[in-house]
């Protein structure tokens, strides 16, 4: 069978249909923007001290019933406890005036019984004035992250294998459907635990949704299309719903309001499960030779040009492959070659996450206003993004990767040589570091899709992803480790990107070459591309030399 790029090239590669292919698919990823850091204002602890009911208390002792601790050099309000109410209205009554009558250390504390009163500074509502999770309930707004995240990571693996057996476009809207419909339910909480659950279910749909995106669109597009797509569309779509967030956020300051705001525009993606089709390739390594030409015929008609009469005339199965063979996640297990590549890419992947995330927590710090600190977070990306696309346009995959993975360790290790009197000079490090994990991010999702096979690509996607998602649940307690060291977290982060760095070099080279069709071709790629050495390539068999598969 001829290379399925050299089938359709009578399509070009940049005409109507590939621009409405790839602008939709854009718009369908927009909303992943908004999901995954929606927590960020969702879960932020409001200023906070005790509530205290009218009790008719002077107003030296309304001053006073709340104790002062000392923060950071600062004396502020207790968060979590007052003076017993009781005896301060015996104080009161009784006319003394506190610190001159009554020595205030000597007075019990209780916790506060009557509920918590909430700054409205900065939000009118989050999930936390909401259910009080404040002091002793702190503990559930981490549990609320870790479990969004969870969803997000069996998100990932499922839907890979889903996708993979009954195709990229139902993955893709019901991913999309799940995510935007439970973002709507939420609104709805009546209890944390209610609001946890619903969010378990959006995480789910929050990254499936991205990567079968990645997948339908990196199969559909071909030549530096795919390559701009898959790289720079995807993560800048990404990124446009998460620099949008701080604004709909900073406007909407409610968190029901903010939920609606970004639940509500999802109704305006149901038209387009007819303008987007399904995956040509995933039809044909189906053997469902007549739709994937019904679909390349009407993207004729939309290019104008004139397709040949038969597209796949010498259309058949590799003889190495089983077509009635069902094909899951032990496939990328099953053989040595293979194996190794999965589970190098898995943890690169993992690698690449807990960067990501962990800098993308700890850089929401910038500055003092949370939404200043999401848009900066989320602007530093652009740069990167286009570093990433350029990057798979003319350079190798591995070399490209493995730089940019040391550059980041190398940022964030020499982050722990700078004199604490130069704060800016540290945080132009991790900055320099979260740019470059963000630039790997960006290439390794393109990467893994041109390594696997149509049957395997999604599932490999998917698991990959799955692994690295890990990363993502780990990333806000990794980041608390500068309590035990100040510097641990860029540790262990940068100690990450260099063990990655150093797998990437063992994986295969995919700049230039076609997607794999079958496992056969994947592990003949490897098999060719294994590193070798001088003078070896000359001693192999003339069937295993590099050349167009």
């Amino acid at each position: 069978m001829r290379d399925y790029d050299e089938s359709v090239a009578f399509l070009g590669q940049w005409g109507r249909f590939q621009q409405v292919i790839f602008f939709l698919l854009c718009a369908t990823i927009v909303p992943n923007g908004f999901g995954a850091f929606t927590l960020v204002f969702l879960t932020d602890v409001q200023s906070h001290h005790c509530a205290v009911p009218d009790v008719n208390l002077t107003e030296d002792w309304v001053k006073a019933v709340i104790p002062r601790q000392a923060v950071n050099g600062e004396q502020r309000l207790s968060r979590c406890s007052r003076f017993r109410l009781d005896v301060v209205r015996n104080l009161s009554a009784l006319g003394l005036v506190p610190g001159r009558d009554v020595n205030l250390s000597d007075l019990q504390q209780e916790a506060c019984v009557d509920g918590w009163s909430y700054s409205r500074d900065v939000y009118d509502a989050t999930i936390v004035s909401e259910f009080d999770l404040v002091c002793a309930e702190q503990w559930k707004l981490t549990f609320v992250s870790t479990v969004f995240f969870v969803g997000v990571l069996l998100g990932s693996f499922f839907s890979g294998q889903l996708s993979d057996r009954f195709g990229r476009k139902p993955v893709l809207f019901a991913t999309m459907a799940v995510q935007i419909s439970f973002t709507f339910f939420q609104v709805f909480s009546t209890s944390w635990i209610v609001f946890t659950v619903l969010l378990f279910i959006n995480g789910l749909g929050q990254i499936s949704n991205f990567v079968a995106a990645l997948v339908l669109g990196t199969e559909i597009l071909t030549g530096h299309v795919r390559v701009l797509y898959s790289s720079m569309g995807t993560c800048l779509s990404f990124t446009v719903g998460y620099m949008l967030l701080p604004l709909f956020a900073f406007f909407l300051r409610d968190w029901k309001s903010l939920l609606l705001a970004l639940s509500l525009p999802g109704l305006a993606f149901l038209p387009l499960w007819w303008l987007i089709p399904e995956s040509p390739r995933w039809l044909l390594s189906r053997e469902r030779v007549e739709e994937a030409e019904t679909i390349l015929r009407k993207a004729a008609k939309w290019n104008k040009v004139q397709p040949p009469a038969v597209i796949f005339p010498d259309y058949g199965v590799d003889t190495k492959t089983d077509p009635k063979a069902r094909h899951n996640a032990l496939d990328l297990l099953r053989t040595g070659s293979i194996r190794v590549t999965t589970l190098i890419l898995c943890l690169v992947s993992f690698a690449v996450c807990t960067g990501y995330y962990g800098l993308s927590f700890n850089t929401s710090q910038l500055h003092a206003d949370p939404y200043v600190s999401c848009f900066i977070s989320a602007a530093v990306e652009v740069p990167a993004y286009v570093s990433g696309w350029l990057a798979l346009r003319f350079l190798r995959r591995r070399r490209s990767i493995c730089f940019m993975l040391l550059l980041e360790a190398s940022a964030l290790f020499l982050i722990q040589l700078v004199p604490q009197g130069l704060p800016h000079l540290s945080i132009g490090l991790e900055m320099l570091g979260k740019y470059a994990v963000t630039v790997t991010f960006s290439m390794m999702f393109a990467y893994m899709a041109e390594l696997y096979p149509t049957l395997l690509r999604n599932t490999a996607v998917g698991m990959c992803s799955t692994v690295g998602r890990l990363g993502n649940c780990i990333a806000p307690f990794l980041i608390t480790l500068n309590v035990y060291l100040l510097h641990l977290p860029y540790i262990v982060i940068g100690t990450l990107a260099f063990v990655a760095a150093t797998s990437v070099l063992f994986l295969p080279e995919s700049f230039g070459k076609p997607l794999p069709e079958t496992i056969h071709q994947m592990q003949r790629r490897e098999r060719m591309q294994c590193p070798r050495r001088p003078g070896r390539e000359a001693r192999r068999p003339a069937e295993l030399q590099d050349g167009p598969l």
